[in-house]
């Protein structure tokens, strides 16, 4: 099998992971916080650790500003819809995951005026596009760090600048580069961070996280969810200080530890490694598609410019059928269609079929993507 879907999760993962998420259940399985016996003061300690590496591993500040969510989406939704209201002025781009256009579509009924900047069918984005957008109204700006379609980098470190200058806050999506690509939330200025842990991370599925800026006033953010906290019992509102405000209910400590020994892993082993390697295979695979008569590969083809992920059709060949062809004869797996992401498809041009999306990751070799590139063009060729 060779597993090219690294985009929607990564697998293998890594032992570290498997191991941290048992050894949690066995040692720690207490409910953290609820408790004052040793399996829930463990599983307490657990997930402060966690929080502390996940902070420096994104240079964030404060741990209690990391939120546990259930993914990316979730953390996405804890801003979006506990900052914004009726009138706010909100600024995306064109390339946004559904995970960002759902719940800004459902505010827009309900009042919220959002301006969503054209990418190029690259999916790149002109800076100078998000400038004229971003006016002195704008509440904020949400922008997806790497596309998950055509796997295109946007230029995250300029949009920040233009959101400040307005006094707008920055949402940051980085379900496709947590793990990836370096992210120092105090270099850039980012004011929101969701991440998902099944990605890049090396986590399993089910848990991810929102970071929040230290400057960033939580007392303007509603939460998405209220309920047990663990803390301030004796009352029945919901309390004010982090991470408890957003973090009802309990919380998932297998997927926790899990997420810790994902971030340890790559920590050790090096994002600058990991992202050197997802290079040189994204460069193989965009050459060697490029190879093949009648097929097209979307996005900027640099891999300078876009994480490990190379979307693309072929000529008079529907994209679900090469997928099952790799699948089936192969043994490829790769996803199709439109990756949750009708708005990115629209932009490149692949709107409403979608693209076969081939996106390797740390357990990928060279040699698979040799044979990756081979079985395509036996399938587009047959």
């Amino acid at each position: 099998m060779i597993y090219l879907d690294n985009a929607a999760t990564s697998w293998h993962k890594p032992p570290e992971v498997l191991k941290a998420m048992v050894d949690v259940l066995e040692r720690a399985g207490g409910n953290p916080g609820r408790s004052g016996h040793q399996l829930s003061i463990e599983a307490a300690r657990v997930m402060y650790d966690t929080r502390e590496d996940i902070a420096r591993f994104f240079n964030s500040g404060d741990p209690a500003r990391v939120i546990f969510t259930s993914g990316a989406t979730h953390a996405l939704n804890i801003v979006l819809k506990g900052l914004l209201k009726p009138g706010d002025r909100v600024v995306a781009s064109s390339m946004e995951h559904n995970a960002v256009m759902r719940p800004l579509r459902t505010l827009e009924e309900r009042g919220l005026v959002l301006n969503v900047v054209p990418c190029a069918t690259d999916g790149s984005l002109d800076v100078n596009d998000i400038s004229r957008a971003v006016d002195l109204n704008t509440r904020l700006v949400v922008i997806v760090h790497a596309s998950n379609v055509a796997g295109t980098i946007l230029p995250i470190a300029e949009v920040v600048s233009i959101a400040h200058r307005a006094g707008a806050l920055l949402l940051v999506d980085a379900a496709q580069t947590a793990g990836v690509l370096p992210i120092d939330m105090k270099a850039f200025g980012i004011d929101f961070l969701a991440f998902t842990g099944h990605k890049g991370l090396q986590g399993p599925p089910g848990i991810g996280g929102l970071v929040i800026g230290d400057h960033v006033d939580t007392s303007q953010i509603e939460p998405l969810l209220q309920g047990g906290t663990g803390s301030q019992s004796e009352l029945e509102e919901q309390p004010e200080h982090l991470p408890d405000k957003f973090e009802s209910g309990t919380p998932n400590i297998v997927g926790i530890a899990g997420l810790c020994a994902g971030v340890n892993w790559i920590t050790d082993r090096g994002i600058e490694a990991i992202r050197a390697q997802e290079k040189e295979l994204t460069s193989a695979l965009v050459d060697g598609l490029s190879g093949i008569a009648g097929i097209k590969v979307y996005g900027t083809r640099d891999p300078e410019k876009s994480v490990a992920i190379v979307s693309f059709t072929a000529r008079d060949r529907r994209v679900s059928d090469i997928g099952l062809r790799l699948d089936e004869d192969y043994g490829i797996l790769t996803r199709v269609g439109l990756h949750c992401a009708p708005a990115a498809h629209r932009t490149i041009g692949t709107f409403p079929e979608g693209t076969v999306r081939l996106a390797p990751g740390v357990s990928t070799t060279a040699a698979d993507i040799k044979k990756t590139v081979q079985a395509i063009d036996k399938v587009v060729g047959s």
